[in-house]
């Protein structure tokens, strides 16, 4: 019977915590401007989830349109199965508190026994990799890829060093091209979905710093320059940039799309930063550069150059 009674308080305990989180949410959503959207609301502005823009390791993404005239991008949350209620809610908070020029915000999320969403704001130029890879698309000019650069390393710096609590990756976050999306102007932001906080989420976390950030901006630094996605090119583009003698090719290796429409010192700055990010270092040891080193090299030498 002691041990009935010990399990039942804990129990008890578990399912409060839950709903405390919840109403805690939807007291606090106008502090952190998110809505609390029913799962009517998610079908009909997705018009019964029939706007489908992409797809991630959840599902499907969709673009929607509420009654309200709010357009926005609804992504699906990870199963229910796979993490707790709690852990759900304490993601959702986490992201509301993340407030920067080159993230995109979240306006709300849904929350229902067989589904949960994440609405953010809708970005209307798609991701990076769709700008860099889809035959039909108009290519990228080099000052649009230098600032995205510059976007990127930004908003790093803010998750890394400003966010609180400080943000942590998961297996499903990364410093990605499909995680890089344009806005009308085509300003550079990165979606912090797939990141988390605290424990329980059905994913192992690990510092949002170090060798893994890095070596993840040094990737897209090249995928930007020479146009090669890491996916089908990137044995190839780590042999070639830690080479020795990379910089005699390095005209062969930018985006034909670019023509010559680039600045060479430009690209062999990004280079030299993609080079050192990319080495691999023992374990244990720190990354040959930082985030906030690049942001203020690229800010300094080449933005007001």
């Amino acid at each position: 019977m002691p041990n009935f009674r010990r399990k039942f308080r804990r129990a008890k305990t578990r399912i409060l915590h839950v709903i405390n989180s919840f109403h805690l949410l939807k007291s606090d959503s106008s502090q952190f401007k998110i809505r609390h959207f029913s799962t009517r609301d998610i079908s009909r502005a997705t018009f019964g989830h029939s706007l489908i823009l992409g797809e991630d390791s959840n599902g499907n993404i969709y673009k929607a349109q509420f009654s309200d005239g709010l357009i926005a991008t609804v992504r699906k949350a990870a199963p229910t199965e796979s993490r707790s209620r709690s852990s759900f809610y304490r993601e959702v908070e986490y992201l509301s508190r993340l407030h920067h020029r080159y993230l995109v915000e979240l306006r709300g999320f849904s929350d229902s026994h067989d589904d949960r969403f994440l609405v953010f704001d809708y970005m209307e130029n798609g991701s990076l990799k769709d700008w860099l890879h889809d035959p039909l698309k108009t290519p990228l000019d080099w000052r649009t890829r230098l600032h995205i650069a510059i976007s990127v390393a930004a908003a790093l710096e803010y998750l890394m060093f400003f966010s609180n609590p400080p943000a942590i990756m998961t297996k499903d976050f990364s410093i990605a091209s499909t995680n890089v999306f344009l806005d009308d102007n085509l300003m550079a932001k990165i979606c912090h979905v797939g990141g988390s906080v605290g424990s329980g989420s059905g994913t192992t976390p690990s510092r949002f710093c170090g060798e893994d950030v890095m070596f993840q901006y040094g990737v897209l630094l090249l995928e930007l320059i020479t146009g090669q996605s890491f996916e089908s090119e990137g044995e190839d583009l780590m042999k070639w940039i830690q080479d020795t003698r990379f910089s005699s090719e390095i005209q062969k290796m930018v985006d034909s799309d670019l023509g010559e429409n680039y600045d060479f010192g430009e690209v062999r700055c990004l280079l030299n930063i993609a080079r050192l990010c990319t080495s691999i270092t023992k374990d244990g040891d720190q990354p040959k550069i930082s985030i906030r080193q690049i942001l203020r090299y690229l800010q300094n030498r080449l933005v007001e150059s």
